[in-house]
């Protein structure tokens, strides 16, 4: 079995429930999915496994890695940890209804590689980062650290198909789908008007928002963007240029839909974006910028224009070797939902929208 498809066996276990074994070169862990996993009796462990931020949520006085909110904090309290007990520290939704919890103490992680993979699959399965440590339950998947970064690299995509797609912004649009073997998710392009090397493109990396694209929420400017996008690709195409618009299986910025609706609920408490996810316990920023380069390395892109109010995303592709020769502004007006949305871009992940 090849190790990529091993990962892919574990995420399916992690959304079902399922305890994995997770190993690393300084040792292994066994691991049971909080959220998903069946409640039942009998089922104990002395010890959590949950990210730095969940744990200063917690208000651990003394986990580690503090620095680092994905970073994997282990914790034992006077009693070992029940499967329920466990998923209600795990969801912050209970924080409000339950605030008296504890104490807690952070412990020494022997496995800490394994603890640190642990915890990209919990985001990459789309779950909360949270694990019951050797609980007994049998280990449906074995998968190591080195499996993991089989199962992330970029070179496993490919280009899997390619047609002509009149949109409503152009006719003259081609849509070209790319697809890692063991990766569920499949990532597009759309070029639109004619690939040329005497033009540099405009490009535009979008993140898949379900909620923005396609039902219209006014809570981001996600849909906003993408059809402005698509608007000024298409004024490059009829002035005999062309434009590239990747878009990108990674919704919630790679923390998935069910966790960015969680971050929703959180924010209608009164958190900001990236307290929000740091209260889920998950990254502000967890978009895969490699899985972008090689779709551009993939249509023969070198240099590019990038549509982007985000400095990171300049940065991200230059450490990856594309010349991105102009960041191209791509401001649209805010509306009385989405202010603090835009406020917390600029103010805390260094958006520019001034």
């Amino acid at each position: 079995m090849s190790e990529s498809r091993n990962v892919a066996r574990a995420l399916d276990a992690l959304r079902h429930g399922w305890a994995i074994r997770v190993t690393g070169a300084d040792g292994a862990l066994d691991l049971l999915p909080a959220e998903t996993a069946y409640v039942q009796p009998g089922i104990y462990a002395a010890r959590l496994l949950i990210s730095a931020a969940r744990a200063a949520t917690l208000k651990l006085a003394n986990q580690r890695d503090a620095a680092v909110p994905h970073a994997p904090v282990m914790i034992h309290g006077a009693e070992p940890f029940s499967l329920s007990a466990a998923r209600k520290l795990a969801d912050p939704a209970e924080d409000l209804r339950n605030p008296l919890r504890g104490p807690f103490k952070a412990d020494p992680i022997a496995a800490h590689d394994a603890a640190t993979a642990a915890m990209d699959m919990a985001r990459l399965a789309g779950i909360l980062t949270a694990f019951l440590i050797s609980t007994g339950v049998d280990i449906a998947v074995e998968v190591s650290t080195a499996d993991l970064a089989a199962f992330k690299d970029p070179l496993n995509l490919s280009i899997q198909a390619r047609a002509r797609l009149p949109v409503h912004a152009c006719e003259d649009a081609e849509i070209i789908a790319f697809r890692a073997r063991d990766d569920l998710r499949e990532h597009v392009a759309l070029v639109l008007g004619t690939q040329t090397s005497e033009r540099t493109p405009l490009v535009r990396l979008h993140s898949e928002c379900l909620t923005g694209d396609v039902l219209g929420s006014l809570k981001c400017d996600c849909g906003p963007q993408l059809d402005a996008a698509l608007a000024q690709m298409a004024q490059e195409a009829n002035g005999g240029g062309w434009g590239v618009l990747l878009y990108l299986r990674q919704e919630g910025r790679g923390i998935g839909l069910i966790n960015k609706l969680r971050a929703y609920e959180l924010q209608d408490q009164g958190f900001d974006t990236v307290d929000a996810n740091e209260r889920l316990g998950l990254p502000s920023e967890a978009r895969d910028f490699p899985v972008a380069a090689r779709m551009l390395d993939l249509l023969g892109i070198t240099s590019l224009r990038l549509l982007t109010n985000n400095p990171q995303k300049v940065a991200a592709l230059q450490g990856l070797g594309l010349d991105v020769t102009e960041r191209v502004a791509h401001q649209l007006p805010a509306n009385p939902h989405n202010q603090r949305y835009l406020e917390t871009k600029r103010d805390r992940t260094g958006h520019l929208l001034r």
